[in-house]
């Protein structure tokens, strides 16, 4: 099988994008046409994971053609219980077909055990004394190393089974994250620093030069990109907070380095909601958010 890190890059180079298009659908919050998808009436979870699935699905359709990958937020379809679960399969598929990657963003990380059933969960398969079940089958994930480094290993072994990668959260996006990630360890350097080095030390090179393991760096702090990449200099950087969040593509460059997929810029509200900015039909408002996305930073490289 071809590592997750050169699929990335073919994908990328054949795409002409490094825009992930985030999916957290809000159930109150889905496009007319996803609203209308539902059933008239019945069951309330049928209802809305089949409306979900339909928003998650024409948005791929309007914007799909300007990325190289999709980020469902687990949690925004987990909520809705069995049948969430079922409309985040359904999505998965979907966006497989439109030739995306799909990276599922639960920020997973507990010990060995645990972390060896979300692995499961995700890339699959899993082995029951009824059969093989296939997982969501994802190309990447996202993990918490906050537990410590034995906590990403069967992470990690289940992505490399898969031939999938693994993003770990190092700088994030959200300001809280100076609570934590900023804290200075004894030698003085930043919890990040710490955190970037594990990445460092546990990716895999591929054929394209890129790893396997990921680093998410929030594009809120750029200030921070240069020094990350030093740590990191073969690490894809998922880049979250672009658009809703205030970050910006043209501060982004030193995530570029390995490369045009060095970089992975995500952006969920900024594309989906594109047209309560600009007015018009969703569809249309997303599919122009995104190309404007894809060509900003493709200007980059």
């Amino acid at each position: 099988m071809t590592s997750f890190a050169d699929r990335l890059a073919e994908r990328v180079a054949a795409r002409s994008s490094q825009i992930v298009l985030g999916l957290d659908p809000d159930p109150t919050k889905l496009w007319p046409s996803a609203l209308a998808a539902a059933p008239a009436e019945g069951d309330p979870a049928e209802r809305a994971a089949t409306a979900v699935a339909a928003h998650c699905t024409a948005l791929i359709d309007a914007a799909g053609e300007a990325c190289v990958a999709v980020k469902p937020q687990l949690a925004c379809f987990e909520r809705l219980g069995a049948l969430g679960w079922a409309a985040l399969e359904s999505v998965t598929r979907h966006a497989h077909e439109a030739g995306l990657l799909v990276i599922a963003d639960g920020k997973r990380g507990d010990i060995d055990v645990t972390a060896r059933a979300y692995g499961q969960a995700q890339f699959g398969p899993v082995d029951t004394p009824f059969g093989e079940l296939p997982g969501l089958q994802a190309d990447a994930i996202t993990a918490n190393p906050l537990m410590g480094r034995d906590t990403l290993e069967p992470l990690l072994a289940a992505a490399r089974a898969a031939a999938g990668g693994v993003f770990v959260l190092v700088r994030t996006s959200n300001p809280g994250a100076a609570d934590i990630e900023d804290v200075r360890m004894s030698d003085g350097a930043p919890l990040w620093e710490r955190l970037a080095a594990m990445v460092a030390d546990e990716g895999l090179i591929g054929e394209h030069g890129l790893a396997d393991v990921g680093a998410v760096c929030g594009a809120t702090h750029p200030e921070h990109l240069e020094r990350l990449r030093d740590l990191m200099p073969r690490a894809p950087f998922l880049l979250p907070g672009v658009g809703a969040q205030g970050g910006r593509v043209e501060d982004l460059l030193p995530a570029f380095a390995p490369g045009p997929a060095g970089g992975l810029i995500a952006a969920s509200r900024s594309i989906a909601a594109a047209h309560e900015q600009v007015g018009g039909e969703p569809a249309d408002a997303a599919r122009a958010a995104a190309e404007s996305l894809r060509a900003a930073a493709w200007a980059l490289v």
